[in-house]
């Protein structure tokens, strides 16, 4: 009796089995409501599951009974995990969130470029400023390419978007930097003080920058100094104008680092070769040094001890205007030391904490004398000594918003002395700032902020609003808005003489469209900027200049479509006019051109590990002062079309154990002139063009590291 039971039983288990399973079934959606295929859905802690069809449906059966949780996951989109209670059939409508990274979040950007290693969704790199062809290895000078800077050759400083200069300030590490330029000689820009390989991130703001940076009308340069390296390395440069050599070395631990670089350039015996427009009395000399101690103190934390100095020394000997047939001397010296200190540290609950201070010393003597004319020469002895204290706290909001408060304190001590006249002040500034990103979807983010600025050489202080928008469109795509008010100091130069000031301010509004892909990048931005309270010298000092500047800009980069080949092209339309030292009414500035463009080109041939590179720009006159115009014609005659092409070769080998790259370049190869401008006698009777020492300038070099290989990374970037 038993063995047929057995036997019936055994027969009739699956059917039992079957009576007892359950269905599970239903459909998966994503925020949108779009079907999702190729989800995993399964009963957690069992083999029982399926994945969804291409309309999103899915249908499994499953044994389990009771509560249990049901999960769903796929790639790019956050595991969900519900509780259910399985019963007879189970019908569920489910919908997966995206995961949210840096390439899906938006982020903000109107107003700003940023060159990152570590963020995958910049526009540039480092090495693209170090390898764009004309620019020399200069940070400012491969900036240039980008929308929004002017063609400005006779002056240092980046010109950006109907501003000065001077209105564009240099952080690094977070702290303003007094001095960012070696000084400069009449009509000839100086070049930047800092080498590009000293930072693994450059952001280039050319307007409606954060609240934690202040003291800028136009435009913010932030820097970020580099962190531990991937190992130790050793550098070599020879070049026909001077050498370098440079040392990162890494501990064993890997907690640690220390590094220095020194370079000479001497271009006396180019100058012997290379005929110059003014006559050398000193050929510039620079000797520049930078060292760095980087330590890791825990898992969150870094301590960064960074400090650079440089001397240089040019003087020329040129044409009188006002004494014809005699000669005018004119020779600087300078002396430069720069300190930056930073410490960043989680503290815990989501607080991160990051501290930082610095100390430069700037010292000039300028001597200026006209030949046989003047009854003595004028000698000019300048020092600049700047100190900083700057203390943020981060907090985070949720999954994604940030908060960062803090505050920073500067002093100033400014002196100088022309002849036995002496000027000199000091000044106290201290700000506070807050500023939150609000991240009310992962598309859809805000950027709140103000600054409160305090100086006692004005006596006065301020409070400067500003705010950003922006929403992605897609992965690929977003748009962005920001607004903000802008604050600075007159410069030093009439600080010294005049203390009844008050601050310039400007307002910034921009709307912008990008898209990023991963060979392709596109942007438009168009802006309108207004001036208030400009510094006048006619017919006193005061804050009644006015001014503005609008505009459109493009940018368009390419790494794919030619093989082997990058390459981008900015366009920039600027409207500006300005009141504003002497100027006699509201008129384009002599550093503003309306239309300029930049094309810049790198190809890489990999057979013979050859970089070529070319940049060519364009940019229309800019106006220049005509003493012999009546007041009604002032600034109107405009300088030629500025056209000039650049060109570099790089290649690629190795000597030994050392990676070596041998470097030719070329700036405006084509000799075209390049008219920056016009110097008119007191008289009028008599101008000089204003425009480079030399019609070119030829540079050849060869470098070598060991311990790292580029070549890889250089090859990737195409």
């Amino acid at each position: 009796m038993l063995k047929p039971f057995a036997i019936c039983f055994l027969i009739l288990l699956p059917i039992f089995l079957r009576a007892q399973s359950v269905t599970v079934k239903g459909k998966i959606t994503d925020a949108k409501k779009r079907p999702l295929a190729g989800v995993n859905i399964a009963i957690k802690g069992s083999y029982d599951g399926t994945t969804s069809a291409k309309d999103g449906s899915f249908s499994f059966t499953t044994s389990a009974t009771g509560e249990r949780i049901i999960t769903a996951s796929l790639t790019g989109f956050q595991t969900l995990e519900i509780k259910a209670e399985l019963g007879a059939l189970q019908d569920f409508n489910l919908v997966l969130k995206e995961t949210v990274n840096e390439l899906k979040m938006v982020t903000i950007s109107a107003g700003s470029f940023e060159a990152s290693d570590e963020k995958k969704n910049t526009m540039l790199k480092p090495l693209d400023i170090v390898t764009t062809a004309g620019a020399n290895g200069d940070i400012v000078s491969a900036l240039k390419t980008l929308p929004g800077a002017q063609q400005v050759g006779e002056k240092e400083g980046l010109f950006v978007r109907g501003g000065t200069g001077t209105e564009t300030q240099t952080f690094i590490d977070g702290m303003l930097v007094r001095n960012p330029f070696s000084t400069g000689m009449p009509d000839f820009a100086a070049r930047g003080r800092f080498s590009p390989f000293l930072f693994k991130g450059t952001t280039f703001s050319s307007g409606g920058y954060s609240s934690l940076y202040g003291q800028g009308l136009s435009s913010a340069l932030i820097l970020e100094s580099t962190d531990l390296p991937e190992r130790s390395s050793y550098s070599l440069g020879v070049m026909t104008i001077g050498g370098s050599v440079g040392v990162d070395k890494l501990s064993n631990d890997k907690k640690k680092a220390y590094g220095f670089e020194v370079d000479y350039a001497n271009l006396s015996p180019y100058f012997k070769l290379v005929k110059q427009k003014q006559e050398p009395v000193v050929a510039p000399q620079s000797l520049n040094f930078s060292t760095n101690y980087r330590l890791k103190t825990s898992k969150t934390g870094m301590l960064k001890l960074f400090v650079t100095g440089s001397w240089n020394k040019f003087g020329f000997l040129g044409e009188s205007l006002e004494y014809p047939g005699e000669k005018e001397e004119f020779r600087v010296e300078n002396k430069y030391i720069y300190t930056n200190v930073s410490w960043k540290e989680s503290l815990g609950n989501g607080w991160r904490i990051q501290l930082g201070s610095s100390f430069s010393t700037n010292r000039d003597k300028i001597y200026m004398d006209t030949i046989n004319k003047s009854p003595q020469p004028s000698r000019v002895n300048a020092r600049q000594d700047f100190s900083q204290f700057r203390a943020v706290l981060s907090k985070n909001l949720g999954k994604f918003s940030m908060l960062r408060v803090g505050s920073e304190f500067q002093y100033a001590d400014e002196r100088s002395a022309l002849n036995n006249m002496h000027a000199d002040y000091v000044d106290s500034y201290s700000a506070t700032f807050a500023e939150a990103d609000i991240y009310f979807t992962p598309r859809f983010v805000g950027r709140f902020g103000t600054r409160f600025e305090y100086t006692s050489v004005l006596k006065a202080a301020n409070i400067a609003p500003r705010a950003s928008l922006a929403y992605k469109l897609d992965a690929k795509s977003q748009v962005a808005f920001a607004y903000g008010e802008f604050y600075q100091k007159p410069e030093q130069q009439y600080l010294r003489f005049f203390r009844d000031l008050n601050y310039q301010r400007a307002t910034h509004y921009i709307a912008s469209y990008q898209r990023v892909t991963e060979f392709f990048t596109f942007r438009g931005e168009v802006f309108y900027k207004e001036y208030h309270d400009l510094l006048k010298t006619v017919p006193s000092f005061n804050n009644n200049g006015t001014g503005y500047a609008k505009g459109a800009e493009l940018f368009w980069r390419d790494r794919k479509s030619i093989k082997n080949v990058d390459y981008w092209v900015s366009y920039s339309y600027l409207d500006t006019k300005r009141d504003y030292l002497n100027y006699p009414y509201e008129v384009q500035p002599d550093f503003a051109a309306n239309h300029t463009a930049s094309l810049v080109y790198k190809h890489y041939i990999p057979s013979v590990q050859l970089n070529i590179g070319a940049t060519y720009t364009f940019a229309t006159g800019r106006p220049y002062y005509n003493p012999n115009r009546p007041r009604s014609e002032f600034m109107q005659d405009r300088t030629r079309t500025l056209n000039t092409l650049g060109l570099n070769v790089n290649y690629l080998t190795t000597i030994g154990k050392g990676f070596t790259v041998f470097v030719l370049s070329i700036t405006n190869v084509l000799g075209n002139d390049q008219e920056y401008g016009f110097r008119y006698s007191s008289d009028g009777l008599r101008r000089n063009m204003v425009g480079p020492m030399a019609p070119r300038f030829f540079f050849v070099g060869m470098f070598m590291s060991f311990g790292i290989d580029r070549r890889q990374e250089t090859i990737d970037r195409q």
